[in-house]
């Protein structure tokens, strides 16, 4: 069975308080991609703010840090996670993030 979400913890950019959101994942080498519908999403600040996350994917839990892919320095890895994202899901639109777990 292959999992469906993955559990994304940020931590608020104005609270400091934990933030959790299920969401559609993808993993290429070693990294996860998820995808925001809108680059102003909370989350979205949350990371821009403190890159550091927390993971939970399946029994599976890690921390890493997490940035938003630039569409011009990361142009090769932003039509990776898009096209897995579509080839998994059937959708593939949006700013896409990757989580890098840490060692």
């Amino acid at each position: 069975m292959t999992v469906q979400f993955l559990y994304l913890t940020t931590t608020g950019r104005n609270s400091g308080l934990p933030r959790e959101i299920e969401i559609w994942f993808v993993e290429a080498e070693g990294k996860y991609y998820i995808l925001a519908e809108f680059a102003h999403s909370h989350w979205v600040q949350n990371i821009a703010k403190s890159p550091l996350v927390r993971v939970r994917v399946g029994d599976l839990k890690f921390e890493a840090t997490a940035r938003a892919l630039d569409p011009e320095r990361d142009a090769a890895t932003w039509e990776i996670a898009q096209r897995l994202e579509r080839e998994k899901y059937g959708w593939g639109d949006g700013l896409p993030v990757e989580i890098t777990p840490l060692s």
